[in-house]
């Protein structure tokens, strides 16, 4: 098989594998963020039985959905599960994580100014923090299950170490989308080894309590879960108080997740020399958020609280801002507007170009053509950010570039001169 074959099919593989990860995690998300949301807002029912009630309209109808303290007296035909909407997203995003980290190091994981490992041991490196992390993350809840308190904080800790160890074993692009997948770990783990096993405990409980077949997962014959006594002499319904802990936990960590995976996009922030910090902030001020929703769905508006993740963001915001100068910068020479471009034809333009003539690359990476003044100009920010913020391009330097032929880019930014 060619090279450009190979490319080729690489590109698809990579297209179908982000879109799929999108699909699923829109279905996690939203089932996850449903099921709080209605958790948090039923209202007492007067019915016998029923622990909380919803009116809700959609698609031109209305639902009353009730949460029972206990099992209904018929198990329904069928007995609808939510997992696999985790498990996809977590599989798929496994997946792009070999295909843009694994297959190839150089080009993102390892950024031989932060360390400057051997491939192999990068790769274990990543594989590690995922694993160690949940570890971790999951002995410490088990540790504080009775002190949610203490436990909310613990989670906060142990999130802040995992983005400084990223950060100290990998580039500040690299250790980002490694904090969001360590979290996105806990959460599908959650799913799988927590949650999920719960739900089968409380059917077995119902099935020695009723001596009837438990419902499967597939046809939901049988006799639903039951309550724990503990639950129902508290006026809970929460059968499960692990499996609802961490249901809570995945709810708040998800916007915090979210934004490590849209972040690849933003250079401006995980470029910062005090990348870390960055990330923590806009972490908390999207756990903050959420807590704001979810205060709203108990009838309870605290905008304060809103206002508190709109400050976290804006105080990042004020951090990673740019030096402002009122002064002119300093005007390039023709020579060096000149060199600036053969800097961008030399080391750029191979990849950037309509027929790009780098190996394994087909077309032009996100489109970006760089062939002449006019579309380099045009695409000055894009090029500063990538080439100086965080040094990211050349993909793997594999074109050579310097750092002296770095700061000329930088300097031609700043001077906002045309090029010939």
């Amino acid at each position: 098989m060619s090279a450009d074959v190979a490319a080729y099919l690489g590109d698809w593989l990579h297209l179908l594998l982000r879109w799929g990860h999108l699909i699923a995690a829109i279905g996690w998300v939203g089932t996850s963020f449903y099921f709080i949301s209605l958790d948090l807002g039923l209202v007492p029912s007067a019915t016998r039985g029923v622990a909380g009630e919803a009116w809700e309209i959609h698609g031109g109808g209305f639902y009353r959905i009730e949460k029972l303290r206990l099992a209904p007296e018929r198990m329904p035909e069928s007995l609808r599960w939510f997992k696999w909407e985790a498990y996809l997203t977590w599989l798929t995003g496994f997946a792009l994580l070999v295909l843009l980290y694994y297959l190839d190091p150089y080009a993102f994981l390892i950024d031989p100014v932060v360390l400057d490992p051997e491939p192999w041991q990068a790769i274990v490196a990543s594989v590690a923090l995922l694993g160690a992390g949940w570890v971790a993350y999951d002995a410490m809840a088990r540790a504080l299950e009775d002190r949610p308190r203490a436990q909310a904080v613990a989670v906060a800790i142990l999130v802040t170490v995992v983005v400084l160890v990223a950060s100290a074993l990998f580039g500040s692009r690299a250790a980002w989308i490694h904090a969001g997948a360590t979290l996105g770990t806990w959460m599908a783990a959650n799913v799988l080894l927590v949650i999920i096993p719960g739900q089968r405990e409380l059917i077995r409980q119902a099935e020695r309590g009723s001596g009837s077949a438990g419902p499967s997962e597939s046809t939901g014959s049988g006799a639903p879960p039951r309550a724990r006594p503990e639950a129902v002499a508290e006026g809970r319904a929460d059968g499960d108080r692990t499996g609802k802990q961490r249901s809570v936990h995945n709810n708040y960590l998800t916007l915090p997740v979210l934004f490590a995976m849209i972040s690849q996009h933003f250079p401006f922030t995980y470029g910062h020399a005090y990348a870390p910090l960055v990330l923590l902030g806009l972490m908390a001020a999207g756990a903050t958020a959420q807590h704001f929703l979810n205060l709203r769905h108990q009838g309870r508006t605290r905008w304060p609280v809103l206002g508190a993740a709109g400050a976290m963001a804006l105080a990042v915001a004020a951090l990673v801002a740019p030096p402002f100068s009122g002064a002119a910068a300093a005007e390039l020479s023709a020579a060096d507007r000149a060199d600036v471009m053969k800097v961008v034809t030399t080391r750029c333009a191979p990849c950037h170009a309509r027929a790009p003539t780098q190996p394994g690359i087909t077309a032009a990476p996100k489109g970006l053509v760089l062939e002449s003044g006019g579309q380099v100009r045009a695409n000055a920010r894009r090029i500063f950010q990538q080439v100086v913020v965080t040094r990211v391009m050349p993909l793997g330097n594999q074109t050579g570039m310097t750092d002296e032929e770095r700061d000329l880019i930088a300097r031609w930014f700043r001077s906002g001169a045309p090029l010939p």
